[in-house]
């Protein structure tokens, strides 16, 4: 069975092995280096250099446009594409290229956050479940018929990056189980989703960062979760900008000001909310390394 693979980020590399492992990957295909790190010099992405370690050759088009991309992505002789995370557009042209089809691994239960960021605006939603699809591709933003798919409990302590990596194992369980049905000659007629629940997962933006004290201390502390390790929430305290890591939801109604300080202890910076207060357990001043409550506690003494 020959494969061509399409990813780029670190979620993609998990589902790449997979691929590997149960067929010949006979091409990735993933973004250009792009500028990276304080040198902003050019970086390859974590797929090409899982790619380059095995050995496979690696093509980087800006998009396949052009007809030369087009024929050079069906010289590979391909049965089955699969794309995880990959971040360009596939024209139905290479769509239809595959006699097996395109297959697409989207870490939510689609139609639920379809689009950029399902992972995070799952957390952010305060979703206690969401989950991996595998998906036939079509021209449609994750619109496609499902092939298989795996229900995955989000648990309440579980942030971005945790919930990132879980899924990005389950991901590769996908692709291992769709290769392995694919080639005992069992092909599971894909399941069209459903035309109710649909919910769109827009990209992260950095600007989403600062904290909106108006909401309630549960949908900010979801939130924090959410965007941990990145965008980071972030807030100003005492006239400081700390960027908050870690925070939980505390029952309070207090007469203060949503996005006024109650207490700073060793338990840590209780907030007021529009609702009930948001306890900030772990923090990050400018310059410097998260701290936990205790820390900040000791350094906020230590300036008095």
């Amino acid at each position: 069975m020959r494969i061509v693979f399409a990813g780029t980020p670190e979620f993609a590399v998990p589902a790449l092995k997979a691929a590997c492992d149960k067929g010949e990957v006979v091409a990735v295909y993933t973004q250009p280096d792009r500028p990276a790190g304080r040198g902003r010099g050019l970086t390859p992405s974590p797929v090409k250099m899982e790619a380059i370690k095995r050995n496979i050759p690696v093509f980087q088009p800006l998009n396949f446009k052009s007809k030369e991309a087009r024929e050079e992505l069906r010289a590979h002789n391909a049965d089955v594409m699969i794309v995880v995370a990959y971040g360009l557009i596939l024209p139905q042209s290479v769509l239809d290229m595959f006699p097996d089809g395109c297959w697409n691994v989207h870490a939510s239960m689609l139609p639920r956050w379809r689009g950029a960021a399902p992972i995070q605006r799952a957390i952010q939603a305060g979703d206690k479940s969401t989950g991996v699809c595998l998906m036939m591709m079509e021209k449609g933003l994750d619109t496609g018929p499902i092939i298989l798919s795996v229900p995955v409990v989000i648990h309440p302590h579980e942030t971005g990056g945790m919930l990132h990596d879980k899924l990005a194992e389950w991901g590769a369980q996908v692709v291992t189980d769709g290769l392995g049905l694919l080639r005992a000659g069992i092909r599971p007629p894909p399941q069209p989703q459903p035309l109710e629940g649909v919910t769109y997962a827009n990209k992260l933006e950095k600007n989403e960062a600062h904290i909106n004290w108006a909401l309630s201390a549960l949908e900010i502390a979801d939130t924090v979760r959410a965007f941990n390790p990145w965008p980071v929430a972030e807030t100003t305290i005492n006239g400081e900008r700390l960027r908050v890591h870690d925070a939980i939801a505390i029952a309070y109604d207090g007469p203060e000001k949503p996005g006024e300080v109650i207490a700073i202890t060793r338990d840590g910076i209780d907030v007021k909310c529009g609702s009930d207060a948001l306890r900030i357990q772990r923090m990050q001043r400018d310059g410097g390394k998260p701290i936990s409550a205790p820390d900040y506690v000791n350094a906020h003494r230590q300036r008095q």
